[in-house]
């Protein structure tokens, strides 16, 4: 059977993003499928490998994040690792199924200098060796962004995390304007945009649909949309918050799927509390992304091998292609 494929829409209002959210979980799952299957293959999941390529130490104070330097953690701080060590990890994720190699380091601002030379030349080597190419490095300057396009950078990730109105409950020493300038400097340099949030901090199901407004009115949509569930970490602001009901991760997934039809909506962080019956549902409420490996920067994700037995069980298989890569030059 043939489904339409819905508008792409960019003037969605918080009652309509409301009333999506709370409606009936049975017809907001089959709307989510209804669009998903317009524009994905509903059998097909991307796997993404993310690398902590320099850890801890960092100078915002983001309250979920063990490698704020403001809080006392396990996390042990490292300086910027070095080409080899990065090529060897990148290739390791592309034998283990990986299409997009990831990543991250704890910064503030992107550095200038030798440093970052040395980022642009990791990109190179993950396009090199076929892969996707997604870096987080903190706040760009547009130099900067457009150095990354050049260097072939498929995707910038840079997460609002949550809605205008509870951020100041979860960081200070930056702005909410900061993280979409940021956004608007990665896109004037034609690189995608990788943004999304982080549900179970304490806000309400207004401020999980006011995150996803934001989002979802950006034009155009963030390409890829990692959803978090918080990771509660000992020594962080948020270490004792009451675990987030699972049915909530569906329900924001189910909603991204349907106000960003055609993003790549990634089941990211937190999973290691999930069930496997709570993943499933996740997939099918509209995920199409999940991260491989043991870790995902500082803190614990299922291995690769319990994801491919999982996918097999569900019939399901990790994409081969890399149909979401960019066409920017090097990309």
């Amino acid at each position: 059977m043939t489904v339409a494929a819905p508008v792409l829409r960019h003037d969605w209002s918080l009652s309509e993003i409301e009333r999506i959210y709370a409606s009936p979980l049975p017809d907001l799952i089959f709307r989510a499928q209804t669009v998903h299957r317009a524009h994905h293959r509903p059998d097909e999941v991307q796997g993404c490998m993310l690398l902590s390529i320099k850890t801890g130490g960092c100078p915002e104070d983001c309250a979920y994040c063990p490698q704020s330097a403001h809080y006392k953690t396990d996390v042990k701080r490292t300086d910027l690792a070095s080409l080899e060590d990065v090529t060897e990890a990148a290739t390791r994720a592309r034998e283990q199924g990986a299409t997009r190699f990831c990543m991250g380091a704890a910064w503030r601002d992107a550095p200038k200098g030798a440093q970052f030379t040395q980022v642009l030349d990791m990109v190179r080597m993950v396009r090199g060796l076929g892969m996707e190419a997604c870096c987080t490095l903190g706040m760009l300057t547009q130099d900067q962004a457009n150095q990354l396009a050049d260097a072939g950078l498929s995707a910038y990730n840079h997460n609002l995390d949550t809605s205008p109105e509870f951020y100041g409950n979860i960081i200070t020493t930056r702005t909410y304007d900061d993280r979409l300038n940021t956004l608007k400097r990665v896109r004037d340099a034609g690189i995608t945009v990788c943004s999304g949030g982080i549900i179970g901090m304490g806000e309400n199901m207004g401020g999980r649909c006011r995150m996803l407004q934001q989002l979802a009115t950006l034009d155009p949509h963030p390409e890829s949309v990692p959803v978090n569930l918080l990771v509660r970490v000992e020594g962080t602001p948020l270490a004792d918050m009451k675990a987030e009901d699972p049915i909530e991760l569906v329900r924001t997934i189910a909603t991204a799927r349907i106000l960003m039809p055609t993003s790549f909506v990634r089941l990211s962080a937190g999973r290691m509390s999930l069930s496997d019956e709570a993943q499933a549902l996740c997939f099918l409420a509209g995920a199409n992304s999940v991260f491989l490996g043991e870790r995902l920067l500082t803190t614990p994700n299922p291995g690769t091998t319990h994801d491919e037995a999982l996918l097999d069980r569900l019939g399901m298989r990790l994409t081969t292609s890399n149909a979401s890569a960019p066409a920017h030059a090097g990309g």
